[in-house]
């Protein structure tokens, strides 16, 4: 007897989420640059535990209630006043966050976290950790809404190609008949896995690159280099363990 497969769409922009069910889903936050890069990069690099906020205020409070924590995030590509770290995922060397919090708020990525509240798993994902998520998607067997954090709501390419690479690589095992999920695998169709240089072409490239970080960019458009699941647990994002 067959049986059905679970569905996967994908939303390009968080003003569109309310188009879709996230109920009992899991839902991957997508914020290639650099957002969950560098929830990633901290968590496989040692970190105990990143705690994601919407605002600067609240990444203070929460940093100066905790013990070895470290108070971090950006608006519009520049370290936010107030916090002590940027949003660089290569700012984060096992050296450094093993063992520490990272308390992170971003323009984009964080706040599209607390957009979702009925999933019933919430996971981040980008280049670095690309194959981690895909084999934990793959392993639940449940509906996914792969979710673009994209830029102040306008869709943005990286985004949208990582969620073309990811419905590419776990698309025999899903049921995909999202037109938005399907012109982002036509993307990655169109990248043949050279993501960096695809993505030199996009706005959000030509606009962070102006602030000089190039070689952010090159990190968090190499894949595998991170091989973990951050998973939402409560107000937390730990290393999924299984």
């Amino acid at each position: 007897m067959l049986t059905s497969k679970p569905t996967l769409e994908v939303c390009l922009s968080p003003a569109l989420l309310h188009l879709f069910s996230t109920k009992d889903t899991i839902t991957v936050i997508i914020d290639v640059f650099r957002a969950t890069s560098t929830i990633a990069a901290a968590l496989d690099n040692g970190a105990t535990k990143v705690i994601p906020v919407a605002s600067v205020s609240e990444c203070i409070s929460i940093g100066q209630s905790i013990a070895h924590s470290i108070t971090a995030g950006e608006r519009d590509g520049k370290v936010a006043e107030g916090l002590e770290y940027g949003n660089s995922p290569s700012e984060y060397p096992v050296d450094f966050i093993s063992g520490k919090t990272l308390v992170l708020t971003t323009t984009n990525g964080t706040r599209l976290l607390h957009m979702v509240n009925d999933a019933s798993a919430i996971v981040t994902g980008s280049f670095p950790n690309l194959q981690a998520i895909c084999d934990f998607l793959m392993a639940q067997n449940k509906n996914v809404v792969l979710a673009c954090a994209s830029w102040k709501d306008r869709f943005n390419l990286e985004d949208a190609l990582f969620a073309g690479a990811v419905a590419t690589i776990v698309a025999p095992h899903f049921t995909i008949h999202c037109d938005s999920a399907l012109a982002c695998m036509s993307l990655d169709d169109q990248a043949k896995g050279n993501y960096f240089e695809y993505l030199k072409r996009g706005a959000h490239y030509k606009r962070l690159s102006g602030y000089g970080l190039e070689s952010d960019m090159i990190y968090c458009a190499t894949p595998n280099i991170h091989p973990v699941v951050p998973i939402l647990q409560g107000n937390e994002l730990l290393v999924y363990k299984g």
